[in-house]
């Protein structure tokens, strides 16, 4: 199955047709800019090349500590994607690609962004591969240290999805999670049972790991193809959201709970979705101190452009309102919660330049107050992007742009091969 590529609608993905990619040397310390309409606003941390860097990354990035960011970028045809460390070096960041996927059995196209686990290791999933639907893989330092400026770090697949009946098949962009347990989760947009998608979980057994699907999609009301990940509650239930873009018997998406059962797991859905609400939710959900949940509809709702969501825990079910309607927006990454308590988030279209542009809002807005514009993209910084935004402990934010950039990498709308961002409030 080809991979998704971003164009003109959020949801023709494949892979770029461009074989002849650039290759610069992606160690170098990279030249910081700032943008000139956003006076010292935001600086491009990493331009991507098309090379043993990656291209195109569709995931945000993890905050390793101070200085150091983790993240995965895409692949074309010829070229399966990167995982990467940034590093701060006075007044640059220097990328070293991690691992860079031979599209066998190690996978290939990486939607995903990576995962701290408890051990300290990464995990990530790669879309294809392996069996030639996916993989769930494990990233480690060497064993000994290094004596080169290339580093790569040891990859373990843990999982190689088979695509059956009785497995999932080419995780999508949600990241992994972990239970108190130690055991891992996530999702698959296509096959399982009903070819929907799955919820899969990895328990360490034996010093490796087991996988079973805890889930399967039936593409009725509780939806179809889950780009999303899952999150947890303080009970150990479990909540996710439905996309529905490839092969839905009906609706546009819906926002699920799985709740531990007599050794098993009960679905309920909690939201149908419709184009009042938004449709297609892609990005995973995130939660408050209070048992909020808020996430975003990629597409509709009241203005056209997509819409962010709340789910607040009422009177032992749940109710759903709009806290914001988009006219141009499609934010398919979903929100995060800022440390002043506002929601933040990307959208992958619209603003000053027709490349996206970054926005915050009140969780309190309930579609009567206007979202803050607080970065429009422009292409030669990057454009488009996809993955969700995260905080430092200064309160500066970081994300990626899916294309835009210097890189030879011809994409639609953009051309070029993306980006790493900081952007400094």
């Amino acid at each position: 199955m080809a991979k998704r590529r971003m164009a003109t609608s959020i949801f023709d993905i494949k892979l770029p047709t461009r074989t002849a990619l650039c290759f610069l040397s992606v160690l170098a310390t990279v030249l910081t800019i700032v943008s000139t309409s956003q006076a010292q606003t935001l600086s491009v941390l990493h331009y991507f090349t098309g090379g043993t860097d990656g291209q195109n990354p569709t995931s945000g990035v993890t905050i390793g500590g101070p200085g150091t960011i983790y993240g995965t970028a895409q692949g074309s045809q010829s070229q399966f994607g990167a995982a990467f460390k940034l590093t701060e070096k006075g007044s640059g960041w220097t990328l070293n690609p991690l691992h860079t996927f031979t599209g066998e059995s190690d996978g290939a196209y990486p939607s995903a962004g990576l995962v701290i686990g408890p051990n300290g290791a990464l995990y990530g999933t790669t879309f294809a591969g392996a069996f030639g639907v996916g993989t769930i893989y494990e990233l480690r330092p060497p064993a000994t240290a290094c004596k080169t400026a290339l580093c790569y770090w040891d990859l373990t697949v843990l999982h190689g999805f088979t695509g059956n009946v009785s497995d999932g098949g080419h995780p999508g962009y949600g990241n992994v999670t972990f239970d108190q347990a130690g055991n891992m989760y996530g999702t698959t947009t296509l096959n399982g049972a009903d070819g929907c998608g799955v919820v899969w979980k990895l328990t360490p057994s034996g010093g490796g790991w087991t996988e079973t699907v805890v889930y399967n999609f039936t593409g009725g009301t509780d939806g179809c193809n889950p780009e999303a990940g899952v999150i947890f509650d303080s009970a150990g239930n479990m909540y996710g959201a439905t996309a529905c873009q490839y092969l839905c018997h009906q609706g546009t998406g819906a926002i699920y709970q799985l709740t531990p059962a007599n050794g098993g797991w009960t679905e309920n859905t909690l939201v149908t979705l419709n184009a009042s609400t938004g449709t297609h939710p892609w990005g995973t959900l995130i939660a408050d101190g209070a048992g909020n949940f808020y996430g975003t509809a990629t597409e509709d709702g009241p203005n056209g452009g997509g819409t962010v969501f709340e789910l607040s825990p009422s009177g032992g079910g749940w109710n759903f309102s709009l806290v914001y309607g988009f006219s141009a927006c499609l934010p398919s990454a979903g929100v995060t919660l800022g440390p002043d308590g506002n929601l933040y988030g990307v959208c992958f279209s619209g603003g000053a330049n027709a490349a996206g542009w970054l926005f915050k809002m009140p969780r309190n807005c309930n579609q009567n107050c206007t979202a803050t514009d607080l970065h429009d993209f422009i292409p030669g910084e990057g454009g488009n992007p996809i993955g969700p935004v995260v905080f430092d402990a200064s309160g500066n934010i970081y994300g990626t742009s899916y294309d835009g950039g210097i890189g030879d990498c011809i994409v639609d709308p953009i051309q070029g091969c993306g980006t790493v961002w900081k952007f400094t409030p």
